[in-house]
């Protein structure tokens, strides 16, 4: 599989043919982009994804983080997918700051090798995360939404860009909102979006060393409830004996009570003191997120709505379109 990832993304993003840009350059983004020249691009999407949501739903969490991983380095432009560049240099999905826990590749393989018989050198490999991320929310219980096609792949990837780019469980929220304003998302985008951990999971090494300060009510290292803190001291110690797979990768879910659905649980937890990151319980606290928490805990359609909304801006993050390229670490190509 990781061979025919190789072949795949290389053949849409780096050997940029004339036909492999025609379907780009015609036109700014557009709802319907591939409507003429691969009309059952997106029905394909939501067919393999669907599909893969069967065998597996946590790959609904996996395909939204991928997409957000993507685009907050330096746009979303599937630099992500490039298991190498021409420079040779470390690429993003080796940084140590995703580390080996994202998911949804093998999704996204399938979904292009398919793509590239039905329409070759067509859909790009940047506009095919955001329709697969946009069916992981609607699979997970959120409203369908139309989603924008016509981005750009990037020719680059490099680890040395994920550093401060990926907000961190440990950072202060000052510097979490600095971030996503960085990528022009707001403060309400932070809040809404960090709901997309009502689903997935995360690996106990990640929060272990908050189970043991549940008497402290400190804004910058938030307390857990103890009942939950010590429910997930068990669980993550039954893990790591019963698996013998230790710490790093023993896992909990985010939320055990609606594991699977996208919903407004998870800011409702956040209020009983039972985040699971430091970062999820810090919006509690934190003045500028405290009211938004409040306001998405009571109201879950506003939240459902804001939530499809701010994916949507999230897909639109520094996109490269017509014919934009970003050469970064790839020398010597022209268009």
């Amino acid at each position: 599989m990781k061979d025919i990832h190789v072949v795949v993304i290389f053949t849409l993003s780096l050997v940029l043919l004339p036909k492999a840009i025609s379907g780009l350059n015609e036109g700014q983004m557009h709802v319907g982009f591939y409507r003429e020249k691969c009309p059952h691009a997106e029905f394909l999407v939501s067919h393999y994804v669907a599909k893969a949501f069967i065998r597996d739903r946590g790959i609904a969490a996996g395909l939204i983080r991928l997409l957000f991983h993507d685009c907050f380095v330096k746009g979303c432009d599937a630099s992500i997918l490039l298991d190498s560049t021409f420079s040779g240099e470390p690429v993003e999905k080796d940084s140590v700051f995703n580390g080996k826990s994202l998911r949804g590749f093998e999704v996204i393989d399938k979904i292009k090798t398919k793509l590239e018989i039905l329409c070759p050198e067509t859909v790009s490999c940047a506009d095919l995360l955001v329709f697969a991320a946009r069916e992981a929310v609607f699979l997970s219980g959120l409203p369908y939404y139309a989603v924008h096609g016509g981005r750009r792949d990037s020719r680059t990837s490099r680890s040395a860009d994920v550093n401060g780019n990926l907000p961190m469980p440990t950072m202060p929220m000052e510097e979490i909102i600095r971030i996503f304003a960085s990528k022009g998302l707001t403060v309400e985008d932070l809040v809404v979006l960090s709901g997309a951990h009502s689903i997935g999971r995360a690996h106990c090494m990640m929060f272990e060393y908050r189970l043991n300060e549940t008497s402290r009510n400190d804004p910058y290292s938030p307390s857990m409830e103890p009942t939950y803190a010590a429910h997930l001291k068990r669980r993550c110690n039954q893990m790591n004996l019963s698996t013998k797979i230790g710490k790093r990768n023993a896992i909990v879910r985010f939320d055990p009570s609606t594991a699977d659905r996208l919903d407004n649980v998870y800011y409702v937890n956040l209020l009983k003191g039972r985040g699971l990151l430091q970062s999820d319980q810090a919006l509690v606290f934190d003045p500028h997120t405290e009211r938004l928490v409040k306001e998405m805990a009571f109201d879950s359609v506003t939240w459902s709505r804001k939530f499809v909304n701010s994916m949507t801006r999230l897909g639109h993050i520094n996109v490269l379109t017509g014919y934009q390229v970003r050469l970064g670490n790839f020398k010597g190509q022209t268009l």
